[in-house]
């Protein structure tokens, strides 16, 4: 008999069992099913209000989807990584604002399938580019960078001005994001080709007034389409919204001023 056992030989000081142990973790199915029950309840506190509210992503009046040159545009952008070295997103810091532009808004990247905000910026920001440049000037840059930004470390890109711009790819492009929700109609899916040469003929009427020569199915052409797209509609519909509340924050200070009547 041990020492415990003699000074203690009803078990009285032994700790009292308690009750969870015995009714729930010492019987492996009542634990498992209360489990499942617990992890059900919380799953369903969490995914029950995705379905009572407006699905998809946020919206800015005035955002269109690309056009299929642009789209053409975009999908040369991705495939040569710029993506990894240039950001698309403006963040509400004075010296952004300062550099870049206005900040990004979440509405802007409606119709951006995949997102491109990039992870750091070797260069500068392109989320406002549109617009900012004249097309001759990217046209120069994407062939000698140097030409146009003196130390620059981005390469050329010399195989854009003689490859071509395959219609069919593009209308198969502009079928996916139809499926993931950007609003292209069949239309628009079978129009592609003639509004990409149209949009194509007047960037090259661009480039010819700058004594440039190309043609319109060039990939040079579909990139300077993209890149002069890039915010102009965000940059648009924010200063509509600015527009609109401007006359109420000015009446709200007019009335509710120190020493304004009542």
């Amino acid at each position: 008999m041990s020492t415990n056992e003699t000074q203690n030989p009803t078990g009285a000081g032994k700790p009292k069992e308690r009750w969870h142990r015995r009714v729930v973790e010492g019987h492996l199915g009542v634990f498992a099913l209360l489990t499942t029950v617990a992890v059900s309840i919380g799953g369903i506190v969490e995914i029950a209000p995705m379905f009572t509210a407006k699905l998809g992503p946020e919206t800015l009046a005035g955002v269109t989807p690309y056009t299929a040159l642009e789209v053409a545009g975009r999908d040369i952008y991705v495939r040569e990584g710029c993506y990894l070295c240039h950001s698309q997103m403006i963040r509400p810091m004075r010296s952004e604002l300062l550099r870049f532009g206005e900040w990004s808004r979440a509405g802007e990247y409606a119709y951006e399938h995949p997102f491109l905000l990039g992870s750091r910026r070797v260069g500068p920001d392109l989320m406002r580019v549109g617009g900012k440049y004249p097309d001759a000037w990217h046209y120069e840059h994407m062939r000698d960078p140097r030409s146009t930004s003196p130390g620059s470390i981005m390469p050329p890109y010399p195989w854009l001005y003689r490859q071509n711009v395959d219609p069919a790819d593009i209308q198969a492009s502009l079928r996916a994001l139809k499926v993931v929700g950007v609003p292209y109609t069949e239309a628009q899916i079978a129009g592609a080709p003639a509004d990409m040469r149209w949009q194509g003929d007047s960037i090259v009427k661009n480039l010819a007034g700058m004594g440039i020569k190309t043609r319109p199915d060039r990939e040079i052409v579909a990139v300077i389409a993209y890149l002069q797209r890039l915010g102009k509609d965000g940059k648009a519909a924010i200063a509509a919204q600015e527009r609109a509340a401007a006359p109420v924050a000015v009446s709200a200070s007019t009335h509710t001023g120190p020493g304004a009547r009542p």
